[in-house]
C-alpha cells in the first residue's frame, strides 16, 4: 500500500510563498505521474499541477507563472512551490499519485491566504 505524506501548508499572506511537500512510500516511484490537487470549500476537486516520470509538467491556467511542480526520484518526494499567492488559492492541497488506473491520495495539507 502506497502512503503520501504531505506537508508545509500554512497561513500566509497574499503575495507569499509556500512550498508544499510530498513523500511517497512504496517502489518505483520514478515511473509514477505524480501531481498536486486542490479543493476549497464547497467546490470539486480540481488539478493543479502534474509532473511525468520524464519530467513533463503540466499547469491549471490559474496557476501557470506563479506555482512549479518538482520531483526528487532519490528522496520519493515531490514538491510544488506556490508564489505570489493569492487568496482564490486557499484550499486543501493534495498529492496524487497515479499508477496507470489506480490513484492513491495523500491526507491532505491546508493553505489558507486570507482576502
Amino acid at each position: 500500500q502506497v502512503q503520501l505524506v504531505e506537508s508545509g501548508g500554512d497561513l500566509v499572506q497574499p503575495g507569499g510563498s509556500l512550498r508544499l511537500s510530498c513523500a511517497a512510500s512504496g517502489s518505483f516511484f520514478s515511473m509514477y505521474v505524480m501531481g498536486w490537487y486542490r479543493q476549497a470549500p464547497g467546490k470539486q476537486r480540481e488539478l493543479v499541477a502534474s509532473i511525468t516520470s520524464d519530467g513533463s509538467t503540466t499547469y491549471a491556467d490559474s496557476v501557470k507563472g506563479r506555482f512549479t511542480i518538482s520531483r526528487v526520484n532519490a528522496k520519493n518526494t515531490v514538491y510544488l512551490q506556490m508564489n505570489s499567492l493569492r487568496s482564490d488559492d486557499t484550499a486543501v492541497y493534495y498529492c496524487n499519485q497515479n499508477r496507470g488506473g489506480y490513484e492513491f491520495w495523500g491526507q491532505g495539507t491546508q493553505v489558507t491566504v486570507p482576502s
